[in-house]
């Protein structure tokens, strides 16, 4: 399949990533810039989101109106999002569409008029967006606790900012930082379906960037936190449920055990078959949805249990979830479910290479974070290869008492649960 893969890497820096195939008439078209609110000062904490909104506003020669009757008339939807080390902008569109994409969101990265009227109205969007956010429980829980959970780092600050620093971003701020941040040597442009290479190549070698004006904006620079074991309970007694994280220290995207956490995240909660959801939902009717997931960036990253649960049940399902650690530390994990878990990688994976913009989005992930394109053979035979003994290696260094953090929010007694109660040993 990695013959299919082309690249092309540019002087200005830019790189151009491109998987051919056949037999489809879909394209999906990507700009992965990576700079995410991890590289932000912590002034201008949240001004790499107000950019993502701040470009579909308009631009030199088109209206924001223009933008989205463009999108529109393209039949594709342009995606984009900003998280804690990337901000990218997709469009699936059909392939013949392909150019009239790469000029839109090219002209809209490249040349965004940044009207300070417009800007004002965005930074309303946003602030508005941040309540939106403090109005769900589950959202909430997860800005503060990873405040909490990563203390002092700008992995802990919220990808939005809050509301004063948005209101700082005005045009000079947003235009600087811009032209510092989203340049092409922070840029991937990376494309999957019925494409050229060359022609993709053409588009992007032909792509003007803006200079910075005045003082460049200084990024931060990529350290690994220091992770701390906060205990954070918040009580909101209007909410009906209670919402709860729990949390440890793990790997990092770039780490080669990342194939044995993944599988260790699964079969804690990662399905309808995994430990989690059997005995909290099915066994025990105690949560609508829990589970697990591994949280890797590319230096550290953070093992996660999430539940919502009425606040009388919230110690029972703690219990629950401390026990099945517990379990995988002492006895491990067995071996059909470690099979389970593999087929069940390997399905996702698999059916993934049948949509264009799943490719894509690989593409752009291995560029960024390891610099070069993984085969996905080379994937399936990690997963295939990881062992019993690895899942069970990694559940020991990182399931330790010392080491768990937990967050909940609603209807709770401070002291619901204790630094006692959130012990493995």
């Amino acid at each position: 399949m990695k013959e299919n893969i082309r690249e092309t890497r540019l002087a200005n820096g830019l790189t151009v990533l491109t998987d051919r195939m056949e037999g489809v008439r879909s394209a999906t078209l990507g700009f992965f810039f990576r700079v995410g609110s991890r590289n932000e000062p912590t002034e201008l904490n949240g001004i790499s989101h107000f950019i993502e909104h701040a470009v579909f506003k308009g631009t030199s020669r088109r209206s924001a109106i223009e933008i989205a009757r463009e999108q529109d008339r393209l039949g594709g939807n342009l995606d984009a999002f900003t998280t804690h080390e990337e901000t990218g902008f997709a469009i699936k569109v059909i392939d013949e569409q392909l150019p009239a994409a790469f000029g839109l969101i090219a002209e809209m990265l490249t040349d965004p008029r940044f009207d300070e009227a417009d800007l004002e109205s965005e930074q309303r969007v946003i602030i508005e967006e941040m309540k939106m956010i403090d109005d769900s429980p589950e959202e909430y829980l997860g800005d503060i606790f990873h405040r909490e959970f990563f203390p002092g780092h700008q992995l802990g600050l919220s990808i939005a900012g809050t509301p004063e620093t948005v209101r700082s971003f005005g045009r000079e701020v947003t235009l600087n930082y811009h032209a510092a941040a989203f340049a092409p040597q922070n840029l991937v442009i990376a494309a999957a379906g019925n494409i050229e290479h060359d022609a993709v190549a053409e588009l992007a070698a032909r792509l003007e960037f803006r200079t910075p004006n005045g003082i460049t904006p200084q990024f931060t620079p990529m350290a690994a936190p220091a992770v701390a074991a906060p205990l954070v309970i918040e009580y909101k007694p209007e909410l009906e449920q209670a919402h709860l994280i729990m949390a440890t220290p793990f790997i990092g995207a770039r780490d080669e055990r990342r194939y044995a956490a993944e599988l260790l995240a699964n079969a804690i909660g990662g399905g309808t078959s995994s430990r989690l959801w059997q005995k909290v939902r099915e066994e025990r009717g105690l949560a609508y949805s829990v589970g697990a997931s591994a949280l890797l960036f590319s230096d550290c990253g953070m093992f996660m249990v999430s539940a919502a649960t009425s606040p009388e049940q919230v110690e029972e399902v703690v219990d629950i979830v401390l026990d099945e650690m517990r379990s995988i530390v002492r006895n491990g994990v067995t071996a059909d479910e470690i099979q389970l878990m593999k087929d069940q990688t390997r399905a996702s994976i698999l059916l993934g290479l049948e949509d264009s913009a799943g490719r894509a989005g690989t593409l752009a992930s291995m560029e960024l974070l390891h610099g070069h394109q993984i085969a996905v053979e080379e994937t399936l035979a990690k997963v295939d290869a990881v062992t019993e003994e690895a899942v069970a290696e990694l559940a020991e260094e990182f399931f330790r008492s010392e080491h768990i953090a937990f967050g909940a929010i609603g209807d709770l007694d401070p002291t619901a649960v204790t630094r006692d109660r959130l012990s493995v040993a």
